[in-house]
Order: structure tokens, then sequence, then C-alpha cells
């Protein structure tokens, strides 16, 4: 764990760790300038090669929320399960393609920073390329969905999303079925593009799902980033965006509702290596039954040469019922004091009986009012998503969810 001094405040970022993962009230920091620290997230081991990373035992760091043993077919050296079919809809324009996995457009977007990653890239033979080419606007979204035909064994995939110079695009993963999942998506934004990538997890019971995303950025490029977590057993999702020129505007937003004896954790890196650029992060989680656990990490770096950056993070759980735990940490790290602005938020509570209580006095029936405070923890950020057959889905979800918490409200 890193530790950076935050000048306004007068702590450090393990004092703020701390709190945040203890937090069952908002907390809000601010920061205005920092210093090094002995361990940098800069310094993170990233490599193509599995034999640079050790196997987890939960001990370290980055899987020290994970139920390692439960993943241990994702350290192996080769992944061979069977792939999971994968069907595009392309938008007119968009150019979809099956490549090897000498095509060299491939692993130009960063390294693994994990065994699991670099297991996944070792492993797969073919990756689909879906590329937006210059200059084109995509009148519709592209949708790929990989459906999963059994958990036996695990698979790899590699993903390649290409927006080229001054395009626009939405492109929709669809996750679903049943899966043993090892997974990479490389996200490259090109100058003056703009972006939507959305992630939706709705695998069944059983699923295990390990996916590395990893986007850069150009100059004035936009990226929005969404990360929709339903289902499966255990989903860990590891989002990390390089914003390597001046001018770049990313967006990470992220919906996740977690029942009983599911594992979703999100662990996200922002990384701010060029001037004036703006990061925002806002990732939402509703939780209820037994063992569920949701886990948030959100680190951000602003590099020395990173000045006039303005980022800001927030992460809010909602505890339904006993038995759920949440975990969020945001973690922020500053090498320059030219910043615009950088701060985080995080907050974990239960079910507001005050909310409750409110809109029962009012005639609203208990199943009813606790819908709509649920709802209303949502809305927002849906709103924000801003891609209907994303959130009109979303809306369903959330109500199937939401006829489970009346089931565990009266059990």
């Amino acid at each position: 764990m890193t530790a950076t001094t935050d000048t306004t405040k007068g702590t450090t970022d393990d004092q703020m760790k701390t709190d945040h993962s203890r937090a069952t009230t908002d907390a809000a920091h601010t920061h205005g300038g920092g210093t090094v620290p002995e361990s940098s997230r800069a310094d993170r081991a990233t490599s193509f090669e599995l034999a640079d990373f050790a196997v987890p035992t939960g001990r370290e760091e980055d899987w020290r929320f994970s139920p390692v043993d439960r993943l241990q077919g994702f350290f192996a050296g080769a992944l061979d399960g069977a792939s999971p079919d994968v069907t595009v809809e392309a938008a007119d324009g968009v150019l979809v393609e099956r490549v090897g996995r000498e095509d060299s457009r491939l692993g130009q977007v960063g390294a693994p920073g994990d065994r699991a990653a670099a297991a996944a890239w070792t492993s797969f033979t073919e990756a689909l390329v879906v590329t937006v080419p210059r200059g084109h606007a995509a009148g519709a979204p592209t949708m790929v969905t990989v459906s999963g035909t059994g958990a036996q064994g695990v698979a790899a995939q590699h993903v390649l999303v290409r927006a080229e110079e001054s395009s626009e695009a939405i492109v929709v993963l669809d996750h679903r079925g049943s899966a043993s999942l090892a997974q990479t998506v490389e996200i490259d934004v090109e100058a003056n593009a703009r972006l939507t990538l959305v992630s939706v997890q709705d695998w069944e019971d059983g699923a295990l799902h390990l996916s590395s995303h990893r986007s850069r950025l150009g100059q004035d490029a936009n990226l929005k980033h969404i990360v929709v977590t339903l289902g499966g057993d255990v989903v860990r999702v590891t989002p990390d965006a390089s914003l390597g020129a001046p001018g770049g505007n990313v967006e990470m937003l992220g919906l996740y509702f977690t029942d009983a004896g599911q594992h979703q954790e999100h662990r996200l890196f922002v990384d701010h290596v060029a001037p004036n650029c703006v990061s925002r992060v806002t990732y939402k989680g509703a939780l209820q039954g037994q063992d569920a656990h949701s886990v948030w990490i959100g680190d951000v770096l602003i590099r020395a040469a990173a000045e006039g950056t303005d980022t800001y993070e927030l992460n809010r759980n909602l505890v339904l019922t006993e038995g759920a735990r949440a975990d969020s940490v945001p973690n922020l790290e500053i090498e320059t004091g030219e910043i615009e602005g950088a701060g985080h938020a995080s907050a974990t509570g239960r079910f507001d009986d005050e909310q409750l209580f409110y809109l029962r006095s009012r005639g609203v029936p208990e199943a009813e009012a606790r819908r709509l405070v649920v709802r209303g923890f949502f809305a927002e950020l849906i709103a924000q998503i801003g891609v209907p057959v994303v959130s009109e889905r979303l809306m369903k979800a959330i109500e199937a969810e939401l006829d489970r918490t009346m089931e565990h409200a009266t059990a």
C-alpha cells in the first residue's frame, strides 16, 4: 500500500484507505498537491511474460480481496477451455475482423498487469478486432455478444476495439451464459475520437470471469467506459486508462448488483501521464444476501508531467440485507501540485430506514417503498450511461434484482 501526503487535509493515503474501507458514511477528500511515495503505482509490474508474475496467494495487494482459491485455474500456464461463442452485430461502416495472435495491432495498448491477464495473453489463439474508421460516426451501437457454453476449463479471449482519428462509436460487449473466461479487452482511442465502450457481465450462476481492460487515449480523445456487473459467481474487472496525450478525457462508470455468494470486484487505474487531461469515475453498487461481496478499488496517478489535471472518483454502496459486505478503497497519488483539482469520495451504508418510514407514512406500501429507494440510488448513474439499449436492460435487471430483495426481506 502506498502513502502519499495530502497537503490540504494533512493526512496520508494510508489513513484515507483505512477510513474508506470501513466507511458507513460519506467521506470526501480534495487534494491540492502531493509527494512521490516510496512505492508508486507507476512502478507496478507489467509484462507479457507469464513467468514474471508469481501465482497469487491472496496476500498480495492486488489480490487481497479476491477469492484466489476459486481462481487457481486462471493462473495456469496454458488456458485451453472451450471458447465462448461470439456474435457481432456491427453498425454500418464499422469493420469487424477475426485475426491470429500474430497480428501486429495486438498488444500495443499495454502489457498485462497481473498473472491472470498474462495467462490470458499467452493462451488466446484468435482475437476479435473492431475498428471504427477514421472520421466515421456510427449511427447505432455495435453489439458483441459473448455466450458461454459451460464453465469447465478456463478459456482465453482477446478483443481489440480501435477508434481511429476523429471517429465516433458505441461498442457493447454483452456477456451471458456460463463460462470460466480470462479476457483481455484493448481499447485504443486515437486523436479527437469519441468512443463509448460498455461491458455487461450478466452471467449465469457458476460463471467465473476475470477481465483486463487496457485503454489509451490520444490527443483530445474522449472515452466513456461503462461496466455493468449483474451475474456470475466471481467477476473481477480491472479497467486501466492511460491519458498519454494532452486534452484526453475519460469517464468511467460502473453499476453492480451483488447477490448471495457472489464476488464482484472492480479494480480501476487511471494514469494521468500528459498535461491538461480530465478523468471522472463513478461506480455504484447494491448488495443483498449472505456472503454477497463487492470490491471497488480506484487508483489514480497524476505524474509529474501531468500539470493541469482535473480528476475525481466516487464510489457508493447500498447494503440491502444482513450478511453482505462491501470493500471500497480510493487511492490518489499526486506527483505535481500544478493541477486543476483532484479528489475522491466513498460511502457504504445500509438501507435507509428513515426514507422507508417517510414513504410508508405517506401511504406507500413497504415493497414499493423499497423499490423507490433503490431506483433512486441508481437513477442518476443510469441517466449518465446514455446508451438506451443498455439503460433499458439495466432497469429490467434492477427490477428482477428487487424481486429478490423482497424475497430476502420476507424470508
